[in-house]
């Protein structure tokens, strides 16, 4: 019973897994490069989208500025035009307005009413001027 016994040939040879080893330095140095590359496709896009948005800027900034000054010329414009509006409708309620009629075809005729005088107005230093040349 304790003698030795012969040891039984297994019946199925147990296979050795080989192991091979991965080469994982190269594999995350090869992750890093692509990555490296993607983030540098990136960074090129941009500085070319970029490019081109400032040279579009470029491009309409003296078109902006041409329109700003047409602009500003016809508000001066509107402006203007909005005094001269006021002015003649004011005359133009002045011309219908019924207790005005009277004057208004005086001003624009130059008679005067009968009943009316003549008032001529002289400057005080003038006249006395006149006077001390024309006494001897």
């Amino acid at each position: 019973m304790n003698a030795f016994q012969p040891s039984k040939p297994p019946l199925q040879p147990v296979e050795q897994r080989r192991t091979v080893p991965r080469p994982k330095r190269h594999l995350r140095q090869r992750a890093y490069q692509i990555m490296a590359l993607e983030t540098t496709a990136k960074v090129a896009v941009n500085i070319v989208i970029s490019a081109a948005a400032v040279s579009a800027l470029v491009q309409l900034l003296p078109y902006h500025w041409s329109q700003q000054d047409k602009l500003r010329r016809v508000r001066t414009e509107v402006k203007v035009m909005e005094g001269r509006v006021q002015n003649l409708q004011t005359e133009f309620t002045r011309n219908f307005d019924p207790g005005e009629a009277k004057s208004i075809m005086q001003q624009k005729s130059f008679r005067f009413d009968p009943n009316q005088r003549p008032v001529i107005l002289m400057n005080q230093e003038q006249t006395g001027t006149e006077q001390s040349n024309s006494v001897p």
